[in-house]
This record gives structure tokens, C-alpha cells and sequence, in this order.
């Protein structure tokens, strides 16, 4: 549960009466946002260290009671200092501390109230959201609008020319296989040009830019069944803007554009700068500012777990392999098992009902799989037509929670429209009265959720693990891919990647011969994917009968290896290249470096925060992984020499 304390001061800040402008620098005075009302329009810009990583950009809101971007006024200007601090077990840290100065600007059209903009400003981070206020209705003027629709939101993002983009396309509704899109499931584009739009989709959040002095990160956070998911599109050049959901997506059910009630506010927009990537990774912006939105109805706890899916397939979903699997989870001492598409066919609910007896005797749990199509895809797999509908869905809840069973995975929801996040909002919260867990797959980006809804886990809105069983080039590129995650889509929520393998092939024989994605990256490659890639109910590609029995030290790695973490931090790296970073749990550092690159990543890296006894994990130029023992140094200077597709783990305690 998130807990604050708020504490406010006076926050100084300069002004301008008669330019209409003003500026509000972060706590330690590093980060600068820059705001005037010019001929009746409002602009912003940032400077990190004194040189500008976004130019002058508009803000505003188009209504349909009247046009927000155009003829304002600025009216007033309220600034003060929020200091707060919460705990969470499932976000990169369990404690973050928030000192942000808060800044609200109000503006006038037609001489009243039409709406403010609220900016929270920290060291390295700004989130910005709209109020908007009611307005006189010209049908009964005794009466005022007490609800409005955004037709489109005037947020742009103008960065520097020599800007260059690490993005991931928008993928167009009704689209993809069973016209499940957009999920969120498209690859990054690396150092690319900007002014392109994706076929006129745009790009998702979250977004990366290198400008000439660093990095920027905008995303948006707390989005909930009050307003639609955004995306951004180009708008020419190196200029960027918040863009609505597209018309087809969900089957064109529903509209694209978000309807409040009044006054009302939109979700925050983030912007994370910094000279080096440690404030991305790092960044907590994505729940410094949201609440949760109902109690949990029980604690709810985590850990990792197996999925035969990824391995197996379809035909692994049966009553005779999932058992198996049930044995297997339990000697390893996870907490659960997804028992994935088609169960209730062909395993049925009978046998579900005797596989999750059999796994409280193991001492492990079942997630089991649902289709979420109600009328907006054609994807074929059941259970369907359930998560759907209010009175189907708490029929089948109620049956879970009677038999024990752990939580649920929603697959293809394919929309960002504000009907799809009440959808959301819906299943997460049917679910927490029965004590139900929730995983999204084929889903959009979590936005706050791991504060808002108390049983959230995570939402898959990645190219994801199962690429690997179906395509040799995802196989060639997970490397490359893991270098991009933990900095972009990780950064800002938990990712349900299903990953960490040691299967040479994607495939139950582990055979050559049969159809399934040929691995090339490292067996410590993959143990590292389990301190990379956070999600606090972490389901591994493991399967039962193909582990090297003769390095029991891999498995053992794999069963200690937490999924519940205290603290993060960013070593050195560069997005699909390679990448050196580092987690805690407890009084324990897992630090892992990756490298994607051609060239072996050869580099002396700094532990200072870790002493002791130190485990390294480390591969050969073929490969050939390996474990020693050393005790830490005096100089805290470690050097590592990792191949292409290869990783090197350090573990060793807290100073």
C-alpha cells in the first residue's frame, strides 16, 4: 500500500507580469522548465545543466466546449515545494523519497476560469496534467457543463535538431494476427532520424530521445478508466505531440477521444532528462504522483514461476504435462504456474479443479489464461466471452477463489480507448474481491498501475519471449533487445517478458529438427534476464526435462534469484550495444552486464557498493559459462570481458 506524507514550503520563482512568463527549476536547481503565454498561447521549454533538451513547445487542450490552445489569458500563478515518501514491494525501489516543486498556471478565456496546468518538477523528472473547469451551458445558462470531451490535446514535444529517436511504432487497430493490435508487441528503431510516422500510426509510449547533451524519456502516468491511453505522433522534424487512440482500434468500437467529468483532469505527462541514462533507468516518475484507487482485499505476495506455454505450445496445455510441470515448479520452489490458452477444452474444469488441489498439496499456485474478446478481435483461443461481461466475469472469479486459484492472465485487449481502460479498470478490480492477481498480455502499457491497482502485477507491452520460439531473428536479436528494455519499457513498469531459459531450442525435444527458435545467447545470458527484466511475479521459460543437471549451479541461480527488489542502479550502457546495471534485494547486489555488440564488452566497472564475499558469473569467448569465488577489493575496480550474447552476474553483499 502507498502511504504519504506531505509536507509544503514557499518555492521561489521568477516572473514576468507583462511577458507572461515563468520558470520553475527542480530542488537542486539542475532542471528548468521554462513557461510563457505567447499571443494567447502556452509554450514550455526544458534545460537540463543550462543547455535546452526540449525547444519551445505548445500546450493546450480543444474541447468541445471551446478551443484550450488558442486566445488565453494567463491568470495567476501558484507555486510551492511537496516532500513526500512512500513504500511499495513491487516497484525497482521499495522506498522512493519525493521532493518536487509543484507549480500551478491558471488560465482564463471569455473573461472565467477554463483550466490550469499543474507541473510537478524534481531533479530529473516533470509531469504535467490539465484541470478543466465547468462552463456556462448556452442550451440552459442556469445550468452549467459539468462533463466535456477532449477532441485533441495540444502537448507537443519539440526537441533539438540533432535529436535522435529510440521508438517503438503504434501498431494500427484491427490489425495483426486475429486483428488483435495495437499490443504494443513492435520492435525499436535504434538512433534513428526523426520525421517519420510510422505509417501514420505514431509511436508508443514510453519514447527515448539522445539529444547532444543526453537523454529524455516522456511517457504519461496514471492513466485510468477516467480518460483514454495516448500515444505520440510526429508533427514534422524533430517535433513531436500527445496523439489520441486511432479510430479502428477495438474493432472501432468506442471513441477515440476521452470524455471527463467536470472539473476534471487529464492523466500526467512525464519528462525524464539527465547527461547519462542513470536518471531513465532510475526514474520513479511513473508513481511519484498517483494513488491507489481501492484497497487491496488481501497482501498479496510474488515470486517467480514456470509457463509451459513457451516451450511446449498449445499441445503442452493438458492435464498429464501440466501436472508434470507442477512437480517441477514445486522442487523449485516457485510460487506459481501458468496454465495458459485452451485449458478449459482441453484440460476442461474438472481437472483444473484436481490440478489446483494438487498444487496447494505442492505448495504452489495456478494462474490460468483468458481470452479477453468480447466483439473486438478474432483471436480463437479459450476460454473467451468471460473477462467481457460483469456477470460472467464474477461467476467465473467467485469459481476461482472456491478452488484456490491464484490469478489470471488477460490476453489480447488490443486498444488504447478510454472503453478498453474501463475494461481494465473493471477486471483489475472484480478481481481484487476474490484475491485474484491480474497479468495483461497482448495489452497496452501499464501507466501507475502497480500503485493504482493493489493486485496488479504486470502487462506484457513488449516484444516478448514467445518471438524467440517462433523466429531464428528474434532468437539473433535478444541480445540487442535486452539492452533496450530495462532503459525504455521497463523503466517505467513492470514487464511480463517470460523469459530465462536454457533450452538450446524452443521446443520440447530441444531438438534442431522441430520447429522452434534456436537460441544464441549464453546460459548466464539468461540468468541475467532475471535481474534485468523486472516483474515481481516473474513466469520463466524453463521447462522440466531439458536442464543441465551437470552445472547444478545455473539452477540453483535461477531458484534464489529475487523478484521483489529495494533498490536500482545504472552502471553504463547504450541501447543495442550493451548494458551494465544493477539491482538489490535485501542486503544482496546482483549486478549484470550484457553486450550485444560485435566486440567483446571489455571494461573496469566500479562496485563500490558491494563488499565481502563476491559470486561471479561469467561466460568464455564460446560461451562456456563459469562460476568463482573472490573476495571483494580494496579498489572496488572488477574488471569484466563479455562476448557478444554473453553476460557477466556479480553478487555480493550491501555496504
Amino acid at each position: 500500500m502507498k502511504s504519504k506524507i506531505l509536507t509544503f514550503a514557499v518555492l521561489a520563482f521568477s516572473l514576468n507580469v507583462s511577458a507572461q512568463n515563468y520558470s520553475v527549476s527542480s530542488p537542486n536547481g539542475n532542471l528548468k522548465l521554462n513557461l510563457n503565454c505567447d499571443n494567447g498561447q502556452a509554450f514550455y521549454s526544458v534545460q537540463f545543466n543550462g543547455n535546452t533538451f526540449i525547444e519551445k513547445s505548445q500546450l493546450g487542450l480543444v474541447t468541445d466546449l471551446d478551443d484550450y490552445s488558442v486566445d488565453l489569458v494567463s491568470n495567476g500563478f501558484e507555486t510551492d515545494l511537496k516532500s513526500f515518501s512512500y513504500d511499495s514491494k513491487v516497484l525497482k525501489k521499495s522506498h522512493v523519497d519525493v521532493v518536487a516543486n509543484n507549480a500551478v498556471w491558471h488560465f482564463y478565456k471569455h473573461d472565467r476560469p477554463a483550466f490550469d496546468i499543474i507541473f510537478m518538477v524534481e531533479n530529473n523528472d516533470i509531469a504535467f496534467k490539465y484541470k478543466v473547469y465547468s462552463q456556462p451551458n448556452p442550451l440552459t445558462p442556469t445550468e452549467p457543463r459539468v462533463c466535456t470531451v477532449v477532441k485533441n490535446e495540444k502537448s507537443y514535444f519539440n526537441f533539438p535538431k540533432e535529436t535522435t529517436t529510440f521508438l517503438s511504432t503504434q501498431m494500427k487497430g484491427g490489425t495483426g494476427w486475429g486483428r488483435t493490435a495495437p499490443s504494443y508487441e513492435t520492435p525499436y528503431t535504434v538512433d534513428a532520424k526523426p520525421g517519420f510516422n510510422a505509417d501514420g500510426a505514431g509511436f508508443i509510449f514510453p519514447a527515448l530521445f539522445k539529444v547532444q547533451n543526453g537523454w529524455v524519456l516522456i511517457s504519461e502516468t496514471g492513466v485510468s478508466s477516467s480518460y483514454c491511453a495516448s500515444h505520440i505522433s510526429n508533427e514534422g522534424d524533430t517535433k513531436y505531440k500527445v496523439a489520441f487512440p486511432l479510430d479502428a482500434d477495438y474493432n472501432y468500437n468506442g471513441t477515440s477521444c476521452p470524455g471527463i467529468p467536470l472539473p476534471g483532469e487529464t492523466p500526467w505527462r512525464t519528462i525524464t532528462v539527465g547527461e547519462n541514462l542513470k536518471p531513465i533507468v532510475e526514474t520513479t516518475i511513473a508513481w511519484d504522483f498517483v494513488e491507489p484507487l481501492y484497497s487491496p482485499s488481501k497482501e498479496y505476495t510474488y515470486g517467480p514461476g514456470t509457463w509451459s506455454w513457451i516451450i511446449g505450445m498449445d499441445e503442452s496445455v493438458n492435464y498429464s504435462e501440466q501436472k508434470k510441470y507442477l512437480d517441477f515448479t514445486a522442487d523449485l520452489g516457485f510460487v506459481s504456474q501458468i496454465v495458459d490458452n485452451w485449458w478449459d477444452t482441453q484440460i476442461g474444469r474438472d481437472s483444473i479443479e484436481m490440478l489446483a488441489k494438487y498444487a496447494k498439496q505442492k505448495g504452489t499456485s495456478l494462474v490460468l489464461w483468458y481470452n479477453s474478446n468480447g466483439y473486438w478481435n478474432d483471436a480463437p483461443q479459450g476460454p473467451k466471452h468471460i473477462m467481457s461481461n460483469s456477470i460472467k466475469r464474477h461467476k467465473e472469479m467467485a469459481w476461482m477463489k472456491s478452488i484456490g486459484i491464484r490469478g489470471i492472465k488477460v490476453d489480447f485487449l488490443g486498444s488504447d480507448k478510454q472503453q478498453t481502460m474501463q475494461l481494465y479498470e473493471d477486471i483489475l478490480c472484480d478481481a481484487n474481491e476474490y484475491g485474484l492477481e491480474v497479468i495483461f498480455h497482448g495489452a497496452t502499457l501499464p501507466r501507475g498501475w502497480e500503485i493504482m491497482y493493489p493486485n496488479f502485477i504486470a502487462c506484457e507491452a513488449v516484444q516478448a519471449s514467445e518471438n524467440l520460439h517462433f523466429s531464428d531473428d528474434f532468437c539473433r536479436q535478444e541480445a540487442y533487445n535486452a539492452t533496450l528494455h530495462p532503459v525504455i519499457r521497463n523503466s517505467v513498469a513492470s514487464m511480463d517478458y517470460g523469459g530465462v531459459t536454457f533450452n538450446d531450442y524452443f521446443n520440447i525435444s530441444n531438438d534442431t529438427t522441430i520447429w522452434g527458435g534456436h537460441r544464441v545467447t549464453s546460459d548466464v545470458f539468461q540468468m541475467a534476464i532475471a535481474v534485468l527484466f523486472q516483474c515481481p511475479l516473474n513466469h520463466t521459460a524453463l521447462y522440466y526435462n531439458q536442464l543441465r543437471k551437470d552445472e547444478p549451479w545455473k539452477l540453483d541461480f535461477v531458484k534464489k534469484c529475487p523478484t521483489l527488489w529495494n533498490d536500482i542502479k545504472f552502471i553504463d550502457g547504450y541501447p543495442g550495444k550493451y548494458l551494465i546495471m544493477a539491482r538489490r534485494s535485501g542486503d544482496k547486489w546482483y549486478v549484470v552486464a550484457i553486450n550485444a555488440d560485435n566486440q567483446p564488452l571489455k571494461k573496469n566497472i566500479n562496485l563500490d557498493f558491494i563488499s565481502g564475499d563476491i559470486t561471479i558469473y561469467s561466460d568464455d569467448a564460446n560461451l562456456k559459462g563459469s562460476v568463482k569465488y573472490i573476495k571483494s577489493n580494496k579498489k572496488n575496480i572488477y574488471q569484466i570481458n563479455v562476448p557478444k550474447n554473453g553476460a557477466t552476474i556479480f553478487v555480493g553483499n550491501n555496504i
